[in-house]
């Protein structure tokens, strides 16, 4: 977000500071050729005056004429400025240099014809640094008896003009600049301390996603609106997590309640048995049945136990745990028919040994159900592309699942339903998701050419962030072994 925002505001405080740069910048290039103006006015207006007793009488020796040649000769070269008087139609009385004429045309041309009405230039072209060639030509009138009788024109060169114009710009833009680099610190900074709260609230709401349940919201900084909201979803988290652990406890406090009952249950229907006539087909139905009970309330209690639990994470030859687990399963596979092969490198990853011995029985175990005799199932373990993780695929040659199907499964007491007739309780693979997301890792399901699954289980090799509550420390059996056979996901 900070990266959309940031560009924003400095986009609109750009934007405001041109605003007020432009119209500065013209008005000190204003400001400064009204200055020039109004010199070259008083110049032109003492000429004026020196004209006025000038005679057309007898010019020959007309002292105040040859005064005023010599006046204007030393300002012209004093300061560059070509300066002349002009009759109304257009004969000089005397001008620097003395070939000086007045211009036919142009800006001259105008100022000499607004002089002629009686008015002197107050407000000639703009001048601008980018033009060279420019000239600043002013014009005043000679008055005598009432009437304009001549004109002084002067025409000024402007590179002193648009140097201090340029110069004043510069000035303007280290300001700009300096005023440029202050609002984007303000900027960062404002947004830093508007949005430090959203980033501390969206990376809580992810942990809280992800199942660690424990992280809050430190309601400092910011405006009074996000900590109020901070407060607010810290309530609420509370809230949740405590209704999540009334629910984890009420199943694990009634699958433990239950299994005596059943238990007691059980025992009586074995007594009962014993006074039916053997082979009776309803007590062979019950037994089926309580047995497919205790089955349930046993994985309940796993599930219970895995979402409650914390990973106890540490660096472990996935490998050879998962040849391990392979070579544990290989009389079972015997047993049904089943070639079970393992291929499994020597790779390290960060893991909860128990925590993925009872993943990978599950996923095994499985994998072995769902496989007629004769076909394979095999085992892979090695590291991913990149390095970043180690992956365990357990393929098989099953019926697989559909498209829809394996949108479902690992969802809880979810099963396909062409294989309920198969041993299971549905909650197998919905506890090894538990276990693997408590140590940062995952599972993922695919169809295996030509038919079957191909499950992945896939565990960091970095030393991650435990992000949930997560673990059965005994498996089944304690030890991560065939107990996890019990487990069913399809």
């Amino acid at each position: 977000m900070r990266t959309r925002l940031l560009p924003l505001l400095i986009v609109l405080m750009a934007g405001v500071l041109l605003a007020l740069g432009f119209p500065l910048a013209a008005s000190l290039a204003a400001s400064e050729q009204q200055r020039v103006v109004v010199d070259r006015l008083d110049d032109a207006a003492r000429f004026a005056a020196l004209a006025q007793f000038v005679s057309d009488t007898n010019p020959a020796i007309d002292e105040r004429r040859t005064t005023l040649g010599g006046e204007l000769a030393s300002y012209h070269d004093v300061y560059g400025i070509r300066a002349g008087i002009f009759y109304r139609n257009n004969r000089s009385m005397a001008a620097a240099p003395e070939d000086w004429v007045v211009p036919y045309e142009g800006e001259g041309r105008r100022a000499f014809r607004e002089a002629l009405l009686g008015r002197r230039s107050h407000d000639p072209p703009q001048v601008w640094p980018w033009q060279p060639h420019a000239r600043l030509t002013i014009a005043s009138p000679v008055v005598r008896d009432g009437d304009v009788v001549a004109v002084v024109v002067t025409d000024s060169p402007t590179g002193q003009l648009r140097m201090r114009i340029l110069r004043g710009w510069l000035v303007i833009f280290a300001g700009e600049a300096a005023a440029m680099l202050l609002a984007i610190g303000a900027a960062i900074r404002l947004t830093g301390w508007v949005l430090r709260p959203v980033r501390v609230l969206d990376s809580v709401t992810h942990d809280i996603a992800t199942g660690r349940m424990n992280s809050r919201v430190a309601a400092t900084g910011g405006p009074p609106e996000l900590r109020r909201l901070a407060l607010s979803f810290n309530e609420m988290a509370d809230n949740v997590e405590e209704a999540l652990e009334q629910q984890r406890a009420f199943v694990a406090d009634a699958s433990h309640q239950l299994r005596n009952p059943l238990a007691a249950l059980l025992l009586r229907i074995e007594l009962l048995a014993m006074e039916l006539p053997e082979g009776n087909e309803e007590i062979a139905s019950v037994r089926t049945e309580g047995k497919r009970l205790s089955q349930v309330l046993d994985d309940l209690l796993d599930l219970a136990l895995a979402e409650h639990a914390a990973a106890e994470l540490r660096l472990v030859d996935v490998g050879a745990l998962t040849a391990e687990r392979v070579e544990s399963w290989r009389p079972v596979a015997d047993d049904k028919g089943v070639v079970l092969t393992g291929d499994c490198g020597a790779v390290t990853a960060w893991a909860d040994p128990v925590a993925l011995s009872s993943a990978l029985d599950a996923v095994i175990d499985n994998a072995l159900k769902f496989t007629p005799a004769g076909e394979e199932v095999s085992v892979t373990a090695k590291a991913r592309p990149g390095g970043e993780s180690v992956a365990v695929v357990v393929a098989d040659h099953g019926p697989g699942l559909t498209r829809e199907e394996l949108g479902r499964v690992g969802d809880r007491f979810w099963r396909s339903g062409r294989h309920q007739n198969i041993k299971g309780s549905g909650l197998g693979l919905s506890i090894t998701r538990v276990l693997l997301t408590a140590g940062g890792g995952g599972i993922a399901f695919a169809p295996n050419a030509p038919h079957g699954l191909r499950v992945t289980v896939t565990v960091p090799r970095n030393a991650p962030v435990v992000r949930t509550a997560a673990g059965d420390r005994g498996g089944r059996d304690g030890q991560g072994g065939r107990g996890g056979r019990g487990f069913a996901g399809r």
